[in-house]
């Protein structure tokens, strides 16, 4: 019964997102709480959602203070250069512009967090998209599945979570991996070119002056960055306090909020040209943090938003504005976590989670013994969008990888085997980053779903194919 519950709660979840009955915050908090009840374990709810929101505060914090961080990186013009670059690179051509994304993100996520990839992809792509009138799904479909690909480094979780519950070297499982990923790399660089050309039969190329020159003020929807939440007039941008930063007006202050394009405008308030290797120092320092462990996340970015802000920002009026400006983001982002908390309490609270993985191994045909690899590889792609990574490689990795054992199937092919997912894995609702890449895109959770589950699906397979191909799975 549980079984069958836990497979309903996750189905009703996806389809009232996808068919935008209901919004992802609320589906995250009243599905599970109903099933709880469903279960007979309604007294418990409680005690579920403060397990699941003890376990998922740090990755709220870090999310918090990262969206932050990052925001005044982009307020003070760090990423500018990137943006233009790109830009000339791309000369205005959908296609080219596509296929940027996904290198861009490749690139990026060498750093193992998918929050910062996403936060620096989308502050220098979502201006282009927006000019061009691009779909902005594309965007952070081409960026998921880059970056789902790249998480497989050893730094980047699934890979180290592997080695831990098989008790294997890390180096072991990813090494012989790298060629199967490069295939499943490549075949997201194929895949975005077959998507910008589809873009560009839709819209056509425009010429590099023609997206450069200034557009005719219009009310628009707020853009990337904002913190509003309502129309503003162009017209009236561009008003701020010049480049010493010490006027209050958020508004004022936030010529990024037309079309996103202007994140560009080289005149706009919030830059700071003096400061700008500091601020390229201290975020190559934090990215160096992270990656040596040499405090936990959250606390990087605590600390490096508070830096940021004073050093950029030492006045107490424009640190208001800009913590303001970049408030919805906050908001949405850590309030979509700690909804994704309840969800995950309650999947594991109930014993749900664990019914539906026993219920999966149980029925593997006695004949697929020895191939439990390539069954590992086939079964990662649902369950690591349906779990999180905790949950499938501490709880199911190892009962696949004791089944392989049996036929004479070694744990490094199922360790293995088990990152093909990861394509998919990187959009699952359950993966706190994926809102910060919907939330900065202003893209539907639901119409991101909808359109990267079967690319993603389909760039895991590619990957298990390749494995299987050169004798690695």
């Amino acid at each position: 019964m549980l079984t069958i519950l836990g497979f309903t709660m996750i189905a009703t979840f996806l389809v009232l997102i996808m068919l935008k009955k209901m919004s992802p915050i609320a589906a995250l908090v009243l599905i599970p709480a109903l099933f709880c009840v469903f279960v007979g374990k309604g007294g418990k709810l409680g005690d579920y959602v403060i397990d699941g929101v003890t376990s998922l505060a740090p990755t709220a914090a870090m999310l918090m203070f990262a969206i932050v961080y990052f925001g005044v990186m982009i307020d003070v013009g760090l990423f500018d250069p990137i943006v233009r670059g790109i830009l000339k690179f791309c000369k205005a051509d959908p296609l080219r512009i596509v296929v940027g994304t996904a290198v861009l993100a490749a690139i990026v996520s060498l750093d193992g967090d998918g929050s910062t990839t996403f936060m620096i992809t989308v502050s220098a792509m979502y201006p282009l998209y927006k000019r061009l009138k691009m779909s902005l799904v594309v965007m952070t479909g081409v960026a998921a599945m880059a970056n789902g690909v790249m998480n497989t480094l050893p730094w980047g979780g699934p890979t180290a979570r592997a080695a831990t519950a098989l008790k294997l070297n890390a180096s072991d499982i990813f090494i012989p991996m790298i060629p199967a990923l490069a295939v499943g790399l490549l075949g997201v660089f194929v895949l975005s070119y077959v998507l910008g050309r589809r873009e560009r039969a839709r819209l056509g190329v425009l010429t590099l002056d023609e997206v450069l020159e200034p557009q005719e003020p219009e009310t628009v929807l707020v853009g990337a960055g904002a913190g509003t939440g309502g129309p503003v007039d162009l017209a009236k941008k561009g008003a701020g306090t010049g480049g010493s930063g010490s006027g209050t007006d958020a508004d004022a202050e936030d010529p990024e909020e037309d079309d996103g394009f202007a994140v560009l405008d080289p005149n706009r308030a919030t830059l700071r040209p003096k400061l700008y290797w500091f601020n390229a120092l201290l975020t190559l320092v934090l990215l160096t943090a992270m990656i040596m462990e040499w405090l936990p996340i959250p606390v990087l970015f605590l600390l490096g938003a508070a830096l940021a802000l004073t050093v950029n920002f030492p006045h107490m009026p424009d640190q208001k504005a800009r913590l303001g400006a970049h408030a919805e983001n906050v908001l949405n982002v850590s309030g979509m976590v700690f909804a994704a908390a309840v969800f995950t309490g309650v999947l594991q609270g109930t014993g749900m989670v664990d019914h539906m993985a026993d219920w999966l191994v149980s029925n593997i045909p006695d004949g697929m013994g020895p191939h439990m690899a390539f069954v590992t590889g086939v079964l990662s792609i649902p369950l690591t969008y349906f779990m999180s990574n905790d949950g499938f490689y501490f709880g199911i990795l190892p009962v696949l990888a004791e089944a392989g054992h049996a036929h004479g199937v070694s744990s490094l092919e199922i360790a293995r085997a088990s990152l093909v997912g990861q394509p998919l894995h990187m959009s699952s609702p359950l993966v706190p980053a994926v809102y910060v890449l919907v939330g900065m895109a202003k893209v539907e959770f639901g119409d991101h779903t909808r359109f990267v589950v079967k690319w993603a699906a389909l760039t895991s397979l590619v990957v298990l194919g390749a494995g299987i191909l050169f004798g690695i799975i």
